[in-house]
């Protein structure tokens, strides 16, 4: 696998997965511009999270089976028309159907992630794994820095025209520059997704490692979802583009990705999973103490953005070794659980807000995590359970057979 060709995969995911996360910062402008309310308006991330994991569970198993290039570009052109639909939203349902449309088709990420780590020799995996996944969140946080400038000079429906102009631009670049691929399976969509629950039921690590990073996310969302609505109070008084500016806070943790795929592979990556949970709930501890202070709202999203990037490495380097021959599955199931948790976390961030402020908001993110602890210990110490059969080497009537 070239150099230019992994940075190229990790420039697209930082690039695509953006798409899901520009409306943060713009929650509070979107609201006005439509007359909407703060629990309306917090559908909108909500939605495009829950979008996000229907689209894992329903087109990135496709990635074992259809030749990745091809797909991606699909994708790309799709969440570019999906975009245009959002820029021009004339009310607070069409929004969120157009968010709901971004989620869907914004997985291109998770294509590009299990098809790094089947490219990469085993010992390098967390390497290649984490550099692609240092994008995958730089995009993630710097997303809400853009649409925060972009917002306070423009407005919000510029970002979505810029976005869509991005996704166009690396529709075109993936088509000239990315190698094609082979299948690594020739199997029906039905048996695909028959495949799915094989590896649910079969696989103990791919269910912890998911719930986990659920929780991990859901508690991420919480914080990012409700942020720009702390700024705007007292006693701060900021807009979205000083919100926006916390992504490139965050961007601080973002960079450790490499870092932690190198420990993953020499070290227990399940017990990086655990350090990971610790940093997030000191996080939130330091949101609760210190979060009307700039100083705590400055070292907690540090500290946050470290501990989703140190659980989520090792996770998903975790999960697409388990069965090679069918690494985009098991990454949908991992991905679809944990924007699932993070759709849970954007709504229940938002009504904490609208209930009990600021408090109310940390007291969700620490239940999160509290739950992430209890499946930590509580998941079996003993060696994970193989596939006694690969799914790949099923043929449609085996797979029949194990239904």
């Amino acid at each position: 696998m070239k150099r230019s060709t992994v940075w190229l995969l990790t420039v697209a995911s930082g690039v695509a997965v953006a798409n899901l996360y520009y409306n943060q910062p713009l929650l509070a402008e979107i609201a006005r511009s439509l007359n909407a309310s703060v629990q309306q308006v917090g559908y909108i991330p909500t939605l495009t999270q829950i979008g996000y994991a229907v689209g894992l569970i329903l087109i990135v198993p496709l990635g074992d089976a259809i030749e990745r290039r091809r797909l991606l570009v699909i994708l790309f052109t799709i969440v570019a028309g999906a975009l245009v639909a959002a820029a021009v939203s004339p009310n607070i349902i069409w929004l969120a159907i157009a968010s709901l449309a971004i989620g869907i088709t914004t997985i291109v990420p998770q294509l590009i992630i299990p098809f790094v780590a089947q490219l990469a020799e085993p010992q390098e995996r967390g390497k290649a794994v984490g550099t692609v996944v240092s994008g995958l969140l730089l995009g993630i946080l710097l997303a809400r820095t853009v649409s925060g400038f972009v917002g306070s000079i423009f407005n919000w429906r510029v970002m979505y025209w810029l976005a869509s102009a991005l996704m166009i631009i690396f529709a075109v670049a993936i088509s000239r520059l990315l190698p094609k691929s082979q299948p690594s399976v020739a199997m029906s969509y039905r048996n695909l997704m028959h495949s799915l629950l094989v590896l649910i039921r079969e696989q103990p690590v791919l269910r912890e490692a998911a719930l986990i990073q659920a929780m991990e996310f859901g508690a991420f969302s919480v914080f990012w979802s409700t942020l720009v609505f702390l700024l705007e109070n007292p006693p701060y008084h900021y807009g979205s583009q000083v919100a926006g500016l916390f992504g490139l806070v965050g961007a601080v943790g973002a960079t450790a990705a490499p870092l932690i795929g190198r420990l993953a592979d020499r070290k227990s990556p399940r017990r990086v999973v655990g350090i990971a949970i610790a940093i997030t709930t000191s996080a939130f501890l330091l949101f609760w103490l210190f979060g009307y202070h700039l100083w705590g709202l400055i070292v907690g999203v540090i500290l946050l953005d470290l501990g989703l990037q140190s659980a989520q490495v090792p996770n998903q380097t975790r999960i697409t070794s388990l069965v090679p021959e069918a690494a985009s599955r098991a990454n949908a199931v991992f991905v679809a659980c944990f924007f699932c948790g993070g759709a849970s976390g954007s709504f229940l961030g938002t009504y904490a807000w609208s209930k009990w402020q600021w408090h109310g908001v940390c007291l969700v993110g620490l239940c999160m995590l509290t739950i992430a602890w209890m499946i930590y210990f509580k998941a079996r110490k003993t060696p994970p359970s193989v596939l006694q059969h690969s799914v790949s080497d099923s043929t449609e009537t085996q797979l029949d057979e194990r239904f």
